[in-house]
């Protein structure tokens, strides 16, 4: 269902950018607007990862630099089927990781130092569970095809004010009123369906990074502790670069500038509310585990290769 989901939003995310481009310039503007996405597309396929990871200041570890961490991910890789990913850590103080690249071979999961510092180790195991999640369903891949097409669209929109309404069947006041339905309505429209889509696939990625990781309820502890350190605990580099916030595993912009106002992820409560009934389907009963407070500041750094003290426990 949340494939069928997806694939209908993409769609009428595709048929409002080709929409656009029919109110600017009719058929021909229909035609061009969907040439324009279809090189977008193209270059965001083989460059996007590159990109966020530049942008994120991520840099990769291999298995001398991060041992344990490098192990993790290649133990979960292993249980989810998939070839080993590229692994980048970010030095950044909070708690975060996202997942990126066009298809499970050239796949990459990037995690924060504030996530290796301050999580355990069971709770750092199912954030990777949950960003190979991703991965395996190529959600980085249709989250790049969203994002890339809700761009072009803002970028239609303003273009279509140079035009006043471009399509010459609509003329006096009726274009000036097109015209500004576009360029406002539009990008928001746009805005609304990218996360719609973002929403949906981190319903399916917990899901899937539950039974990856065989304990749903490890993903859920972190979803807590990440949520509660979002808000203490800024990121300066996504606050710089809000576009990426929809890859990341909880949001990581604090709101401060109203980057809030349309949140791209579901609320964390309603994800641990599914993932604690899925450990019970699973037989595996407790709640969200609450010793830890929310980080506030890095701990010192350890044996991860990016920080973190070695925890107890089946990972070890």
């Amino acid at each position: 269902m949340n494939y069928l989901r997806t694939a209908i939003l993409l769609a009428g995310l595709t048929a409002l950018f080709m929409g656009i481009g029919y109110l600017i310039g009719g058929q021909s503007g229909m035609v061009i607007a969907f040439l324009i996405a279809a090189a977008m597309n193209l270059f965001s396929y083989w460059n996007s990862d590159k990109m966020v990871l530049s942008m994120t200041g991520a840099h990769e570890v291999d298995a001398r630099a991060a041992p344990d961490l490098y192990a993790m991910v290649h133990e979960l890789a292993g249980k989810a089927g998939l070839p080993m990913p590229r692994v980048y850590i970010m030095d950044n103080p909070q708690p975060n990781a996202f997942a990126t690249g066009r298809n499970p071979e050239n796949a990459a999961v990037a995690v924060t130092t504030g996530l290796l510092d301050n999580l355990t180790r069971e709770e750092v195991a199912g954030v990777v569970a949950h960003e190979l999640a991703h991965i395996a369903n190529r959600d980085t891949l249709i989250m790049t095809i969203t994002a890339t097409i809700a761009g072009a669209i803002s970028m239609l929109a303003q273009f279509g004010m140079f035009f006043g309404g471009g399509h010459r069947e609509n003329n006096g006041g009726f274009g000036i009123v097109t015209t500004l339905l576009m360029v406002i309505v539009a990008p928001i429209a746009a805005m609304l369906v990218q996360m719609a889509i973002s929403r949906t696939r981190e319903y399916s990625a917990d899901r899937l990074g539950g039974q990856i990781v065989g304990r749903p309820d490890w993903l859920a502890s972190a979803l807590s502790r990440l949520e509660q350190a979002a808000h203490a605990v800024p990121n300066d580099v996504a606050e710089r670069n809000p576009a990426t916030a929809h890859l990341f595993i909880v949001n990581p912009l604090s709101g401060a500038r109203m980057d809030n106002l349309f949140a791209t992820h579901p609320a964390t409560e309603n994800r641990i509310a599914a993932l604690m009934e899925l450990s019970r389907e699973m037989g595996h009963g407790g709640g969200v585990s609450s010793r830890r407070s929310a980080p506030t500041q890095p701990a010192p750094r350890g044996p991860w290769g990016g920080g973190g003290a070695r925890r107890s426990g089946p990972w070890g």
